[in-house]
């Protein structure tokens, strides 16, 4: 374990811990009871059991023995029935928590930034769901429960020992101060043994994610890197092997310690027993029933310090767990948002003096750009690679924030919209197209839940892919495959362009979103795009100047700062940087 893992692990607080079981309180409380029943009742079979050796038996009373027996099995079908619904409750309980903490996590993912995700490795993301997640199930399901249960046991036997010999109680509890400070070292051990095993396993799902996805193993096959990955997956493997032996032995050897001395103590109970001061005050009834106590006090002892090792191993998941649960929203919904209705906006497209750099960058990807784009109107990004049109582009869609400076539309910065407006007024078709594995019309659809079939058709017809669809056997059924490697890249780029015409946004952001189309497909899908700027605020951002000739107003970026501006024929009379981008 680092020391960024010590300080983080120690950082996690049983109180917020707690607070997760807050909302289950009530069924926390009936398990509680239903454990603290149960203890009391099992404590009658000792008694019981000494009743059968010193007055049953000895004095042959048949009808006191029958009801003794009676009582017995009795004793133990109640404490069955009762751990039965116990058991119900607890892990009822414990999955309901399970799924908080995967939704809290996955939910509060969502809302991280573009910047976050390009930081963090995919696998990462997904080992904390699933690993780190599924590891504190036992923890979760059981361990409080189990903590009840014990406790609850250990004071109910020590009571009984003590009604029968406190003699031989304190003979018994002689065992307890080593054995916690053998516990505590063992816990220590297993803390620092299950953050590496989820680091590990973090690097695993990374092996996976980046070998056996679908562009990965065109990658390893044309590359020739198959054998390497296989080593490197095998090789993390084998190390979660010897992870997963050092948790298993971890202390089990001073554990084992313990388990002798508390074998030893039954034998230490009978030589007390033989001994002048109490032969003739012990009868062997209650010899019997104290050794039985003692024996059972033992188990949940055992419990008691096994819990103590997993809760303190356990911070260590937790940690993993919370550090991305308090990760700062970086593009968020504003507190106080600023009611708009999505179908009443113009699309009058304002940035005014913006800047933006990465993190850890020392250049300002776009520096004091300022445009002003007139409802209805279509403005063309033009640029060398790396000058900051796409960095613009995800401004606008905030994706990212400005450092300073701000976007409107209609007037109103886009941090005083709510994501989801703004969502619903920009729609989007970028150069890396997604697709979801699903049918063509549930990607299509995608964008608009309500959608009609007519709806879907009709932004298919418009994007020039309907007739290619129905031409394959399933239709608009077809499974596209992951991430849509059953088209080819200008086909995926035209369900793209469909699904978001299927939102009919007010404001187009179309960041090379014909670059993968051959000049036929280019043509007739302008055509489209034409059409349909002319009600809506079209931002578009290509290397082909081909297609953003007949813009209303082109700028011309280089190095985050608008060097040029007008109209195609303007740019070229001043026979500056676009007019020889055109040359």
């Amino acid at each position: 374990m680092t020391a960024a893992d010590k300080a983080q692990a120690r950082g996690v607080s049983l109180r917020r811990i707690t607070r997760l079981f807050v909302p289950h309180r009530w069924p926390i409380a009936t398990v509680t009871a239903i454990i603290v029943v149960s203890s009391v009742v099992a404590m009658a079979s000792p008694f019981l059991l000494r009743a059968v050796i010193d007055d049953a038996l000895p004095h042959q009373n048949l009808t006191l023995l029958v009801w003794l027996v009676i009582g017995m099995v009795a004793v133990a079908a109640v404490t069955s029935a009762l751990g039965v619904v116990q058991t119900w409750i607890s892990t009822n309980v414990g999955q309901k928590v399970m799924h908080r903490l995967r939704t809290d996590v996955f939910t509060h993912l969502q809302r991280q930034s573009i910047g976050f995700f390009t930081r963090t490795r995919t696998g990462e993301v997904q080992s904390r769901i699933t690993n780190d997640i599924g590891g504190m199930q036992t923890v979760v399901t059981s361990t409080a429960t189990s903590l009840a249960s014990n406790l609850t046991t250990v004071v109910a036997t020590l009571v009984a020992m003590l009604a029968l010999s406190w003699q031989l109680t304190l003979v018994s509890l002689l065992v307890l101060p080593p054995s916690i400070w053998l516990t505590r070292r063992v816990a220590r051990l297993r803390r620092a043994v299950t953050a590496a095993q989820q680091r590990e396993l973090a690097d695993l799902n990374v092996v996976i994610e980046e070998g056996l996805s679908i562009s990965g193993v065109q990658l390893a096959k044309t590359m020739g890197t198959g054998p390497a990955l296989v080593q490197r997956f095998t090789a993390s493997s084998e190390r979660l092997v010897d992870l997963e032996l050092r948790s298993q032995l971890a202390g089990r050897w001073r554990m084992a310690a313990t388990t002798v001395v508390f074998a030893a103590i039954p034998a230490i109970i009978y030589l007390s027993a033989g001994l002048p001061l109490t032969t003739t005050t012990m009868t062997i009834g209650t010899l019997v029933a104290f050794t039985t106590l003692q024996s059972g006090l033992f188990r949940p002892i055992t419990g008691l310090l096994n819990i103590g090792v997993s809760l303190i191993a356990s911070l260590a998941l937790f940690a993993r767990i919370f550090e991305y649960l308090d990760l700062l929203v970086e593009v968020d919904d504003p507190v106080t948002p600023v009611d708009i209705d999505p179908a009443q906006i113009k699309g009058h497209l304002r940035a005014e003096n913006i800047t933006f750099t990465y993190p850890g960058s020392e250049t300002a990807a776009v520096a004091g750009i300022t445009l002003d784009v007139p409802p209805g109107t279509t403005l063309a990004l033009v640029g060398q690679t790396g000058s900051g049109k796409s960095t613009l582009a995800a401004l606008i869609t905030r994706l990212h924030d400005p450092d300073t400076g701000r976007i409107t539309i209609d007037g109103t910065d886009l941090r005083d919209m709510r994501l989801a407006d703004l969502a619903k007024i920009v729609g989007v078709v970028s150069q890396e197209t997604y697709l979801l594995h699903t049918t063509v019309r549930e990607n299509l659809r995608y964008a608009r839940p309500e959608a009609t079939d007519t709806d879907i058709e009709t932004a298919a017809k418009t994007a020039q892919i309907h007739d290619l669809i129905t031409s394959l056997p399933d239709g608009y059924d077809t499974i596209v495959g992951s991430r849509g490697h059953r088209f080819s890249g200008g086909e995926k780029q035209r369900i793209a362009i469909a699904r978001t015409l299927l939102r009919d946004p007010q404001i187009l952001v179309l960041d090379e979103a014909t670059s993968a189309l051959d000049t036929q497909t280019e043509r007739a899908i302008q055509h489209a795009l034409d059409q349909l700027a002319h009600d809506r605020t079209t931002i578009t951002i290509a290397h082909r100047l081909s297609t953003i000739r007949n813009a209303d107003h082109i700028t011309v970026i280089d190095h985050g700062h608008i060097i040029e501006s007008g109209t195609h024929d303007n740019l070229l009379a001043q026979h500056g940087r676009y007019a020889r981008l055109a040359r």
